[in-house]
């Protein structure tokens, strides 16, 4: 990997999940993976993902063959919203009445057995 090169060969590969990066390796040849150890030393430095990079690698250095896979289909991106509500007007509940306290049209009223002023 060159000193000039910032960006991994996995598309948003720093917002990977760690399980969903150990799938997405599997289609790197030998000189990307090197590529991308190279470039987790340097950026993230994660002890997790550099032993599964490294892992893989030993498995290609071996005689492990890359396998196909769309790099461009990323199942873990969500899909937008819709927008909008799902719920009409007509689908809400009754207003209800607020709670007498605190209301100035009806104040709080003591206790029945509450007398001001003592006894």
């Amino acid at each position: 990997m060159s000193a000039e090169r910032s960006t991994p060969p996995l598309a948003d590969y720093d917002g990977l999940p760690v399980a969903t990066l150990r799938h997405r390796v599997r289609s790197l040849t030998t000189e990307q993976m090197r590529d991308l150890i190279a470039y987790e030393s340097s950026h993230g430095n994660r002890f997790q993902v550099l032993e599964i990079l490294k892992s893989r690698l030993a498995e290609l250095e071996a005689g492990a063959r890359p396998s196909g896979g769309d790099q461009e289909f990323q199942p873990e991106t969500p899909d937008a919203p819709r927008g909008g509500s799902a719920v009409s007007p007509g689908g809400q509940g009754p207003a209800g009445n607020p709670p007498p306290h605190g209301v100035p049209a009806q104040p709080a009223r003591p206790k029945g057995d509450f007398r001001p002023g003592g006894s």
